[in-house]
C-alpha cells in the first residue's frame, strides 16, 4: 500500500488560499471576450439615457439588464432604490414621485460596476405617435412643403429644457427589449433639423413648456404611410370583441411589412414601456382612408390601439389625444382617386370623432387649418400643436378656464319655419 504523502506544515496550503489561487488562474485562462462579457452585462434601454427628463409626480421605472440574480441599485437625488435581476437578467426599480426640477442631475446605476447618465430634468413627458403629419419635421423633407414660417420657428428653437427622443424606423414579430434610437437631445435649430423631430410634438411642447415653466421631454416614434393597425398590440385587439382573433399577425421568419398589425408596436411602442410618461399624442387615419378602408371600423381600432399602449404601461387610463384628419382630395378632385367612393373621409371624421367616448381621450379638429386641398400635411403645425397643449392644459394641468375644444353642436329645436341649433364650446360668443 502507498502511502500518503503530506506537505510538511510550514509548505500546508490552506482552503483558501486554494480557492484563490484557482480563481486567480480561471481569470489568467479565460478568453478576454468572456471577462469582458461579464463586465458589460449591466445595460439599460435606449430611451434611459443622458438628457433625457423623468416624469414628475408619479413613480419612476428605471429597468434594464444585468447578471442574473444580481442586486442593482439606482441612485437619483437623495433617493436610491434596488431591484434583483431575474431569471433572464432583466431588473426593474422604481424612483418614488420627483418633483419638477430645471437643475441637471445625475442618475447612477449600480451592479458591480456603475453607469453615470448626465444632465437629467423632471418634468412632462409626451409620447408622439402616428404617420407622416406627426412625422413632418419644421423644415424641408423630401416633396413635403416646410412649416409655416420655417426659418423663423428654427432660428427661435433654442429651448434647452425641452428634450427629444426620436426612435428609429423598425419593425419586429414579437414586442422587443429595445428600439434603436438618437438618444436624447436638448432641443434647438440643430438638434430639431439634424434628426428631422416632428413639428406637431415640439410645438406642443413649446406651448406645454411656456406655459408651466417646466421642463418638458418629447418621445417621437412615427412613420408617414401607416395603418393604425401596425401600432397596435395584439393584446390591445384581443380586447376589442369586433376585432379580437382577426388581425392577420406576422408569423416568425416571414417578410415582414409596414403594414402588418402589431409590426411597429412590437418594434418602436413596447421597448419604451414602462418609461414615465403623463400621456400620449396621436396624429393618424390618413392611409386609413385609401386602400380598402373601413372607417366605421376605425373607433374599434383606436379602442384597441389606447387599451393596448395604456396596459403596456401600467399607469391606468393616461391621456390620450389626437388630431382629426383634415380635408384632402381622397376621392373627389383627381384623376385617379385614391380612396374607393367620395364619402371615406366624412365617414372617417365621424369614427375619429366617436372615438372621443374612450375615457380620458381628447380630439381637435384641423378642418380651418388647410390651405391647399391637394396637400396631405398641413403646414400649419403650429397650431395644430397648440390645440392638442389646450386639451392638455385643460384637462392634466389644472387649467379650466381654457376652452380646449372648438364650437360642436349640442340641441336642435324647431322654430316656427326656422330650426335653431344651439352649440357648446363658445368660448363664451
Amino acid at each position: 500500500m502507498r502511502a500518503a504523502v503530506h506537505p510538511s506544515p510550514g509548505t500546508r496550503i490552506s482552503w483558501w488560499s486554494k480557492i484563490i489561487i484557482a480563481v486567480a488562474a480561471l481569470q489568467f485562462c479565460a478568453p478576454k471576450e468572456a471577462v469582458a462579457q461579464v463586465a458589460t452585462d449591466l445595460r439599460l434601454p435606449a430611451v434611459i439615457g443622458h438628457n433625457m427628463v423623468l416624469q414628475q409626480g408619479q413613480k419612476v421605472p428605471i429597468w434594464g439588464w444585468a447578471t442574473p440574480g444580481e442586486v442593482v441599485t439606482v441612485r437619483f437625488g437623495k433617493q436610491a432604490a434596488r431591484a434583483r435581476a431575474d431569471f433572464s437578467g432583466r431588473w426593474e426599480a422604481r424612483l418614488k414621485p420627483l418633483e419638477a426640477s430645471a437643475t441637471a442631475q445625475e442618475l447612477v446605476i449600480s451592479a458591480g460596476h456603475s453607469l453615470r447618465f448626465t444632465n437629467i430634468l423632471v418634468g412632462e413627458v409626451w409620447l408622439c405617435s402616428g404617420q407622416s403629419n406627426m412625422e413632418k419635421p419644421i423644415g424641408v423633407q423630401g416633396n413635403q412643403r416646410p412649416v409655416l414660417n420655417y426659418l423663423e420657428e428654427l432660428a427661435a428653437a433654442d429651448y434647452p429644457q425641452i428634450r427629444l427622443f426620436k426612435v428609429a424606423k423598425t419593425m419586429a414579430v414579437a414586442p422587443l427589449p429595445d428600439t434603436p434610437a438618437t438618444g436624447w437631445l436638448a432641443c434647438n435649430s440643430n438638434a430639431l433639423e439634424g434628426v428631422k423631430f416632428s413639428a406637431a410634438a415640439y410645438f406642443f411642447g413649446r406651448e406645454i413648456h411656456q406655459k408651466l415653466t417646466v421642463p418638458v421631454g418629447l418621445i417621437e416614434s412615427a412613420w408617414g404611410g401607416t395603418l393604425i393597425e401596425p401600432w397596435t398590440s395584439a393584446e390591445g385587439f384581443a380586447g376589442v370583441r369586433s376585432l379580437a382573433g382577426k388581425m392577420a399577425l406576422p408569423e416568425a421568419g416571414g417578410a415582414l411589412s409596414n403594414q402588418m398589425p402589431t409590426v411597429l408596436y412590437n418594434a418602436m411602442i413596447a421597448p419604451l414601456a414602462p418609461f414615465g410618461i403623463r400621456g400620449a399624442l396621436w396624429y393618424q387615419g390618413e392611409q386609413n382612408c385609401v386602400g380598402a378602408p373601413n372607417p366605421p371600423l376605425y373607433t374599434e381600432k383606436m379602442k384597441a390601439l389606447i387599451q393596448g399602449w395604456r396596459r403596456a404601461w401600467r399607469e391606468g387610463d393616461f391621456p390620450f389625444y389626437y388630431v382629426q384628419i383634415a380635408p384632402y382630395h381622397y376621392h373627389t378632385g383627381r384623376e385617379t382617386p385614391l380612396a374607393p367612393y367620395p364619402e371615406v373621409l366624412p365617414e372617417m371624421w365621424e369614427a375619429q370623432a366617436a372615438a372621443r367616448d374612450i375615457p380620458n381621450t381628447g380630439m381637435i379638429i384641423t378642418t380651418d387649418l388647410v390651405d391647399n386641398l391637394k396637400d396631405v400635411h398641413p403646414r400649419n403645425k403650429q397650431e395644430v400643436g397648440r390645440r392638442l397643449a389646450l386639451l392638455a392644459l385643460k384637462n392634466d394641468y389644472g387649467k379650466k378656464d381654457l376652452v380646449a375644444n372648438g364650437p360642436s353642436f349640442s340641441e336642435m329645436k324647431p322654430d316656427g319655419a326656422a330650426v335653431l341649433l344651439k352649440m357648446k364650446n363658445t368660448g363664451g360668443g
